[in-house]
């Protein structure tokens, strides 16, 4: 999962030192967790923690029925996928009859990496050409293929962009190029990705794909502008490329209203190749690639056989398939659609009432609060977003910061979270930004810095208990808190 890192504390094992193998999330004060159950999730002293970032336990946190189902089917039979089995070709029905009609061929993998270096190699197959247009900030997996079109994670490296690599700017309209008071950004955006087919072409550069998230979540919960996805559609498939759209964090109703996040832009966008993983198995390590018949022809006729040894096991589809089952019986869709409604509204008049919110953006169960120093110039808050997932931590929720700056909290909780969660966290969240604002307005330039808001350590996410006791309260303060005793009367108040 993508998320923010902490340099990770040295670990011993049996006399030896371990270095830069385990990043831990909350570094400075790190969370055992024990056991879960929907969408909360209990640490070693039983403490209740309220998930809002986990976008894989997507039913909830050991759901009964995908528990039962998981545990009859390996009472029966779990093997290698070279046999037949009725659970594969069932699910693969079940999957294909959610999507349009020409994306119809399946191919199991178990992850959404695995599934986003096969979809590579599907869209490079299928013309013979090389090139792959990401957007910037863009993560789609950790394998060494997806690193390489993952400007999340080669900015972050001593890695140089590859030749084939082409990076067009993210469609935001809040904090990007084009912003919400442009005539027409979704086409101004597109243009950018017709100048890079148009460069590329000049060099003799030929275009493989256009590969994207339906909905950004490591660039900052970004939702593209309606018609964006399908100008570039047509700028890439006229130079004899296609469009991947990455469902591996969005997937499986989390939009709400459609099934499928690409869904939003219209029944005229139909992607060629879809990837999808993480919340498919509710934590069961299963992903697919889903293709148009055309695309998975050219592919098997190349002489090279794609094989998965665990990939569509009985285990993995009966896992998701029972996860399908869930999502319907239980109207989760319906459930992203009220409660992401009503969390949007409370986070709606959050942001009237106080100056760090600077936007609130998302669809379903998939939000973003966007902090801000300064509202007219848009500076990220990134100290601030620091200090706020920290303290809600202590409040017992569980939340993320991630985007180009780490200013923008994610929510995108399992789809079994309800309204009075909403609730719960947003008066946390109103508590501690009043207190930060009050802090603020101490300060003669009217910003906290980063030396202001200690550096608490970053941490992993990737990608809470209603009940915090009082002793547990001040003991994480003391080891969490934004400042030491020894600072100013600024920082006492930050602890309170």
């Amino acid at each position: 999962m993508c998320e923010l890192y902490s340099k990770p504390d040295t670990l011993a094992l049996r006399g030896k030192h371990i270095g830069p193998s385990c990043k831990v999330f909350f570094a400075a004060d790190p969370i055992k967790i024990m056991r879960a159950q929907g969408q909360y999730m209990f640490d070693e002293k039983g403490q209740r923690y309220l998930d809002c970032i986990n976008n894989v336990a997507h039913v909830g946190h050991c759901h009964p029925e995908v528990v039962k189902a998981t545990a009859k089917q390996m009472e029966l039979l779990n093997t290698n996928s070279r046999f037949l089995h009725d659970n594969i070709v069932e699910y693969a029905k079940r999957l294909t009859a959610t999507l349009p009609q020409t994306l119809s061929v399946c191919y199991f993998t178990n992850s959404g990496s695995e599934a986003n270096d096969l979809a590579l190699r599907l869209a490079r197959q299928f013309r013979g050409h090389q090139d792959v247009i990401t957007l910037d900030h863009a993560y789609h997996g950790h394998l060494t293929s997806l690193i390489e079109i993952s400007p999340y994670k080669f900015q972050k490296g001593k890695d140089v962009k590859k030749e084939f690599v082409h990076v067009a700017p993210t469609p935001d309209t809040y904090r990007g190029k084009y912003r919400e008071d442009h005539e027409d950004a979704a086409t101004a955006y597109a243009d950018e990705v017709e100048k890079i087919i148009e460069d590329a072409q000049s060099r003799g550069r030929k275009i493989a794909a256009f590969i994207a998230e339906s909905m950004q979540s490591c660039g900052g919960q970004i939702i593209p502008p309606a018609g964006y996805f399908q100008k570039v559609a047509e700028h890439v498939r006229r130079a004899g490329g296609v469009f991947i759209a990455d469902e591996v964090q969005v997937g499986f109703g989390r939009a709400g209203r459609h099934f499928w996040s690409f869904q939003m832009h219209g029944k005229d966008f139909i992607p060629d190749i879809v990837t999808m993983g993480k919340p498919m198995g509710n934590g069961h390590p299963v992903a697919c690639v889903v293709t148009t018949k055309e695309i998975a022809e050219t592919f098997s006729s190349a002489g090279m056989e794609y094989f998965n040894t665990y990939g569509g096991n009985p285990v993995s589809c009966a896992v998701g398939l029972a996860v399908l089952d869930v999502i319907e019986k239980e109207n989760l869709q319906g459930n992203a659609v009220r409660v992401g409604n009503y969390l949007t509204e409370l986070l709606e008049a959050q942001k009237a009432k106080h100056p760090l919110i600077g936007d609130i953006r998302g669809v379903g169960l998939f939000i973003g609060i966007d902090l801000v120093k300064d509202h007219e110039k848009r500076t990220p808050a990134t100290a601030e977003a620091q200090h706020v997932i920290y303290k809600m931590k202590e409040e017992g929720v569980l939340l993320s910061a991630d985007g180009p700056y780490r200013n923008v909290l994610k929510i995108k909780p399992p789809m079994c979270f309800t309204e009075e969660d909403a609730k719960f966290m947003v008066d946390h969240l109103d508590g501690i930004l009043t207190v930060l604002e009050e802090v603020t307005e101490t300060k003669s330039d009217g910003v906290i810095s980063e030396n202001t808001v200690c550096r608490t350590k970053e941490v992993h996410v990737e990608q809470p208990n209603h009940g915090t006791t009082e002793s547990r309260e001040n003991h994480s303060r003391k080891r969490n808190g934004v400042c030491s005793d020894q600072r100013t009367l600024l920082s006492k108040r930050l602890k309170t």
